[in-house]
Formats: structure tokens, sequence, C-alpha cells
């Protein structure tokens, strides 16, 4: 580049800096400013309103808000609309190295006083409230049963509705009922309106899609006085205006500060259908402190299981090019971000999100932009009432939009039908790079086949399906035009007009370079007729990879820790290949009416699994073999040369960029548990292993049957139970032998865990034992609460 020519590019650059400068203007904001200040640095705003209404009036196109640090206490929700910010450019940050919070909290002003025993109680003149914080720590609203950490809806019990607890509470009204789906397919909460007798009158059950009646043990009540009886449980009587407490041992009121949560939404950016708000930026701030929206209005979203709450502390709908990067969403009574209906390449990148009531990250368009939408699951549509043109019916939806690096945890705190990140009726979302852990359903949702092009890449998803069952760490419904409830409807319809499939599924979602480990379900469960998907080069921790009655699903080069492919209830001409993965146990089909286009060529760790796999006429080319990974303990799975997984084609992929990659989040993000191999367990080195809670040996030679009177050497001996664990509480003892669980022969480690994970998410195993000689059926649940 010669001399003269690098002189005209710096002058250009120089022009331009200029340009900007001259059409730029920066406000500033401060806790201590004051409104009649004129918003510049040394005399700044006291609040974000009088900004945001100095950037309305504003001739220049680049308007930056700084907020200097400090606390900000909104009255009401910001509202930023095209009608006044149009063809302008927007950014709110906190001002460069000060930390900002922005809380839909108030603070309270409270004089305690002791009340009776352990409960102190203070004046109070405000409305109902549902969350309470002291000294920034979320305090317990009184519930039966009392607060029992990392357990179902920390706490249920059968006889929390029976009529003698109903007898003791005088006035239960403004109380809620929290329940889980009979089916643990999320949960359903509902307001007390009064009782008559022994019996409560009440409302609500609306926030599942599919729902049931109450789960007959995972359910509890709050907010009702008669319960307060924990620490660090509060409760308000709105009538009285009296704020009840009882606090920790120790535990100074006097000088505390006292905040509950005020507004439901922090921010809304609000573009009209037919002028969409673009080029507004949110950084660097933390948002908390909102209101519980599980009572608020919810909407059905076609035919999957989600009903969803369309609000959340931050909102987007109707824009195009928004950022919201390096934000901290925590403590919020719901969803912390939503872009709903129009939203074209908006970008949420590198916040992080903990602490959340609902989801984390929703992107949901409107049921109108599907043709021959339903929205039940029960409802269905003849050929001739099916609109047959494909695609979206209007452009309400997401399309194009990207969630990157960003940390997702301990989520779902008050609602269980609930993901890391949501996505239904939208298009080409980029989901990359993100660690998404603790949660109770999916880390990862896409709820129906509308409209496809969503790319979900580099993820680490783990800790899922805490609370709930039969979902996935990614999970995926496709209950489409062409699906019907009715099992042989739907046959004879897609037999007849194939073309139907893909009307809604118009572009292949891709699943790849993933690490995912699901609990009590499957790693990757692509459920009622999820079709069009490419799913590849993923590492499956615990679950394995399930496929149900869809179409055109190609899984290849994908290794399966400790599990394998589960075909379920497959149509005869499916489309579907499994071809080139890594699977450590047998397959596990259920009702199939054909093995799809291909499953062949994969590598399989014993010689029994593969010929039972071809007796079913797959895998002729697949092999099995010892397998060979570089560092299993640390997560490492890349084979190394010595195995034969190479020869039909597997391919290794990298192993180290997975999750979160910022500096700060990586150093927050916490990494999944890497398993013993199955196929280590049966080693000379693994004489005992862990088993639930307790420690088990296999069965060895002549002595063994002698001393436990076993017909042949086959099961595990039971050589240590926690005396406070589920094996003691189902009766197990040490010296038991299991010999059957769920009616599988356990005949090696590898039979036992292989068992035990294949039931996990059903919560129950039924397991046969030999005990003094003789046989005994004990039941072991995995989910007690």
């Amino acid at each position: 580049m010669n001399k003269r020519f690098t002189t005209f590019i710096i002058a250009i650059a120089c022009i331009y800096i200029h340009v900007i400068a001259q059409n730029s203007e920066y406000i500033f904001v401060s806790p201590i400013g004051r409104e009649v200040n004129d918003g510049s640095k040394n005399n700044p705003f006291g609040d974000i309103v009088s900004a945001l209404n100095k950037a309305k009036k504003s001739k220049k196109k680049n308007i930056t808000i700084y907020l200097r640090e400090g606390k900000y206490y909104l009255s009401n929700t910001l509202e930023i609309k095209s009608s006044d910010f149009k063809d302008k450019r927007i950014a709110i940050s906190a001002y460069p190295l000060e930390s900002v919070t922005i809380s839909g909290g108030k603070l309270l002003s409270t004089e305690w006083k002791k009340y009776k025993k352990d409960i102190w109680v203070s004046s109070v003149d405000e409305k109902l409230f549902d969350q309470l914080y002291i000294n920034g720590k979320k305090c317990i609203l009184a519930r039966y049963p009392n607060y029992t950490p990392n357990v179902i809806f920390n706490g249920t019990a059968e006889d929390a509705l029976s009529s003698s607890k109903i007898k003791k509470w005088k006035d239960p009204s403004r109380g809620y009922i929290h329940a889980m789906h009979s089916g643990q397919w999320g949960d359903m909460h509902y307001e007390i309106i009064n009782k008559r007798g022994n019996e409560l009158i009440y409302k609500g059950g609306f926030q599942n899609n599919r729902p049931s009646d109450l789960h007959k043990k995972y359910r509890f009540v709050e907010n009702i006085f008669e319960e307060l009886d924990g620490k660090e449980e509060w409760f308000y009587n709105q009538e009285l205006r009296k704020l009840y407490y009882i606090p920790l041992e120790n535990e100074e009121l006097k000088n505390s500060k006292v905040e509950i949560s005020y507004l439901s939404e922090l921010i809304k950016i609000l573009g009209d259908e037919d002028s969409p708000l673009r080029n507004i930026t949110i950084s660097n701030i933390r948002f908390e402190n909102t209101r519980r929206t599980f009572m608020e209005s919810y909407e059905q979203l076609m035919r999957s299981d989600w009903c969803i709450h369309r609000g959340a502390a931050i909102f987007l709908e109707n824009t195009e090019n928004c950022i919201i990067k390096n934000c901290e969403f925590t403590n919020l009574g719901g969803n912390a971000l939503f872009i709903s209906k129009y939203n074209f390449n908006d970008t949420i990148l590198s916040n992080h999100f903990y602490h959340i009531g609902a989801s984390a990250i929703c992107v949901v368009g409107d049921t109108s932009s599907v043709r021959s939408g339903l929205l039940n699951y029960n409802k269905s549509m003849s050929y001739e009432q099916i609109n047959k043109t494909p695609g979206p019916a209007n452009m309400m939806y997401p399309r194009e939009c990207l969630i990157e690096d960003n940390l997702i945890h301990n989520i779902g705190q008050v609602e269980k039908q609930v993901a890391g990140v949501q996505i239904q009726i939208a298009a080409q979302i980029s989901v990359r790079h993100n660690s998404i852990y603790q949660v109770p359903r999916a880390g990862i949702n896409i709820g129906d086949g509308a409209f496809g092009g969503n790319i979900i890449e580099w993820n680490d998803v783990f800790d899922t399906v805490l609370e709930t069952s039969d979902h996935g760490a990614f999970n995926s419904w496709g209950r489409d035009r062409f699906w019907n409830p009715e099992r042989g409807t739907m046959d004879k319809l897609v037999k007849q007009y194939p073309y139907l499939i893909l009307l809604d599924a118009r572009y292949t979602n891709i699943i790849r370079n993933n690490r995912f480990k699901c609990d009590h379900g499957w790693d990757i469960d692509l459920d009622d007729g999820s079709s069009n998907y490419h799913i590849y080069n993923n590492v499956c921790l615990q679950g394995g990879i399930k496929l149900r009655e869809g179409f055109y699903r190609t899984v290849e080069n994908n290794i399966i820790i400790n599990n394998s492919f589960h075909p379920h209830v497959w149509f005869e001409q499916s489309g579907d290949r499994f071809e080139r993965n890594i699977v450590m146990q047998k397959y596990y089909p259920i009702a199939l009416n054909g093995w799809g286009e291909s499953v062949d060529y994969n590598f399989f760790t014993t010689t029994e699994d593969l010929k039972q796999a071809q007796t079913n006429h797959t895998d002729l080319h697949s092999i099995s073999g010892t397998i060979h990974f570089t560092d299993a303990l640390k997560g490492d799975y890349s084979i190394t040369r010595e195995c034969k997984a190479f020869s039909i084609g597997f391919e290794n992929f990298p192993m180290k960029r997975f999750g979160v990659y910022s500096t700060l989040l990586k150093e927050k993000a916490q990494r999944p548990s890497f398993p013993i191999l199955t196929t280590d367990y049966n080693t000379s080195l693994a004489k005992e292993i862990d088993w639930l809670d307790g420690k088990v040996r296999l069965v060895e030679g002549m002595g063994d049957r002698s001393a436990y009177g076993l017909p042949d050497e086959k099961g595990v001996i039971i050589t240590h139970v926690d005396n406070k664990g589920i094996l003691f509480q189902a009766g197990i003892q040490k010296g038991d032998v299991i010999r059957f669980i769920n009616k599988e022969e356990i005949t090696s480690f590898n039979t036992l865990i292989s068992s035990t994970r294949k039931d996990q998410w059903t919560g129950k195993l039924q397991i046969i034992i030999f005990r003094n000689q003789k046989e005994k059926r004990v039941e072991i649940t995995l989910r007690e609460n």
C-alpha cells in the first residue's frame, strides 16, 4: 500500500469519525442526579425516564445514555417505542468501569417488633406482594412443607391439601397451590379464593398446555399465615398492613435493607408492525427483582406442551438489529428476556442469567404466523381442512437472531415448564457457545417445526430435567400440520400425502458440536413429529439420543457415552439415518414400523450389542471393539489411533470449545461431571463401584454362589448402604444381591448402570433381590422428595 493511498484512507476515517461525533449525543443519569438537571456529565438526571425524554427531543441520530454507578429503582416499566425513536440509534449502558443495577423492586421502611415466639412484625403500607428480600437475600414465603433445597419445588408433601391442614387455616384466600403435572410434564399453579368447610376453592392450572390433575405427591402451598413456622419465612397481611418474618439466629433487623418485588417488566422495546424499532443497544447493566408472573395471562403455543406468559424483565417486539450484551439478570420472578413476534437480526450476547423464576431467553413468534395452526394437543384437522400453502402466513415471528456466549443456570425456580433457551414459531435462530445448567426441564427447547433453520452449536448443557421427566437436555416437538394425535390417522395421511410433512418445517434444524447431559430423560430428545434435523458431532454424556415419530432426521458422528440410540414409534418411510455414531449400549427401539433409510456404519463397544442390533437387519456394516478415548475422565472423548471406529468413517471433532468463551463468564461457568465408562466397570481394576447412594461388587465364583444361595454367578452384591439414602429407605440391605432391574437381568456392572439409567426419568426401579437365599421384590424411588 503506497503512502498516498494510506493518507487517503486515514483522511476518510477522520471525516467519518467527525461526522459520527457531530451527529452524536451523550446523556448522563445518576442516582444522586436531579430531574431538573440538563443530563450533562456534570449535571446528570436523577432518573432514566428524564434521559429518555431528552433523547426523544434530540435531533441527533446516535444517542448514548450513560448510567453512573448505583441502583435505580423503577416506579414504572421503561418503554422505548418506534414513535419516539424512529431512525435513531439508542444505547443505554453503565458508564465504563462502573456497576449499575436496574431494579423492579421497592425499598420498604420498617420498624420491627417482636410478635410472638420467633416471629417479628412491622407495619408496611403496601399492596399485596409475593417476593421479599432482606439485605439482598431472598426470603421464603410462608409455606407447607417447609423449604428444603435441591428437591422438587424445594419441598413437597402429599398432605399439603389434606382436610386436616385446611381445617387449621383461618383465611387461606390469596394463598397459592403449586403442583407438578401428573406426568411431571411441567407444573401448574392456582390461587386460593376461599374455603368451604375443609375444602378449598381455587382457580388456575392454565400454565400447562396439556393440563392434568395435580400430582398426588409433588405439591405444596404458600402464602398462608398458619404455615409461618420456619427460619427466613415471611407473610404479609394486606388488610392489616402487617409484615411478619422469622429471622435467622443473630440476624439483626433494626437496620436491615428490606425490598419487595414491584414491577413484572423493567424495559419494553416496542416497534410497530409496519415500523420496526431498530438499533437499540442495552449493555453492562444488572437487572433484578421482578414480580412472579405464574398467575398472569398465559397463551397456548401450538400443540406443544407449552403455555407461556408473553412478558419478561426485558421484552422486545417488532424490532431489528437490537443488542442486549454483557448484562446480568438475577432474582427475577418470571422470564428474564423475551423476543416476541416479529424480530430480525437481534443479538443476545455474553449475558449472565441466574436465579430466574421462569425461562432465561424466549424467542417466540405469534401463533397467527402458522397456517392451519392448532393450539391444543388433542385437536386435529382432516386433509381437506389443512391449508396446503407452505411456510408462514405472515411475518410476525423472529428470524435470524443470535444467542451467543450466555451463562444460564438456576432457572425455573418458580415455574417448571421452562428452558434456558425456548424457541417457538421462529426461523434461523443461532444458539451457540452458551453454558446452561441447573434447570428443571430442558436446557434448549424447540416447541414446533415452524419454521426451522435453527443452528444449535457449541453449547454445554447439563444438569437438566432435574424436577420433571420424559424430556431432554435438548428437546423438541413437531406437532405441525401433518401431525395427528391418532397414530393410525396420521400414518395414512403422511403415506398418501408426504408433502404435508415439510409445509411448516421449511428449513433443516442443525444440532452440532454440543455437549449434552440429561438427568431424567434423553440428552437429545426429538419428540412427537420433530422433523427435518441434522444432528452431528455431539457428545451425549448420559441419556442418549431419542427420535420419535418424525421424518428426515440424519444423526451421524455423535459420541453416546454409557447409553445408546432410542428410536420410538417410527413411520414406515421416515427417511431417518443413524450412521457413524459411537454407542456404548444396545439400541432401545419402541413400536417401530420400519428402521428408516439407514441405520448402519456405527461403532459398538460390545459384540453382543452389535449382534442384537443386527437381528433387526440394521448395522450390517457396523463394527464392535474396544473404545479408546484420549482422556474420558477429563471430558476428552477424542478417539485415539488404535480405535477401530475410524474404519467406519467416524471423525474426531473438537472437545474444548463447548460453552461460553468470554473470560468473565468462563471463570464463573461450571462444567459437567464426567462419568466412569461402563466399559471400565468390568475391568480388573473395578472390583467395586458406586451405585446410587451405595456400593456394589460383582458376584464372583462358587464362594459367592454358596454364601448367597444363588443359582448362578449373575448379579451384583450390595457392599454398602447409606443409612439416610434412597436404598436404605427402600429397604435394601448390605449383603443383598441385585438380580433384575425392571425385568432386565443384571449380568455385569454395565447392565446395572444401563438398566438404572434407562428408567431413571420414570423415577421407579422394580428390583428383584436375593436375601437369605430367597427372592424378594423391592421398589426404589429415584426421585424421592
